[in-house]
């Protein structure tokens, strides 16, 4: 996995969208793989990852589901494989004052029916 200048730009640019409603909405028909994450405070990037990661535990890999109710598809879009460039953002909102993260992955993952490792 490399920092990609592309695909951080990417990520900083659909962050300064969100800037103003600091909504969890993923960006629509982007070519990139993505992971959203919002917090007060001092909501770090490293705190988002942190909490994508944290979904391993509910991750089965040797039947590749995720328990019941619980979600894995940030962790697993985190591991992918296949997925060799990020790119990531963190911008304050304007209307809470938290902050919303945004990580872009190249090429996406979370492709149902396959393992990400």
């Amino acid at each position: 996995m490399v920092w990609d200048a592309n695909v951080a730009a990417y990520a900083q640019n659909y962050a300064n969208e969100r800037r103003g409603d600091c909504n969890l909405v993923h960006s629509s028909g982007g070519p990139y793989g993505e992971n959203l994450a919002k917090g007060s405070g001092d909501f770090t990037g490293t705190a988002a990852v942190n909490s994508w990661v944290g979904e391993k535990a509910s991750y089965d890999h040797n039947s590749n589901t995720c328990a019941q109710g619980a979600v894995c598809g940030h962790y697993t879009q985190v591991v992918w494989r296949n997925s060799v460039k990020l790119g990531c953002a963190r911008v304050q909102c304007t209307n809470n004052g938290w902050w919303f993260v945004i990580c872009s992955y190249s090429p996406r993952g979370n492709y149902v029916g396959q393992s990400p490792y």
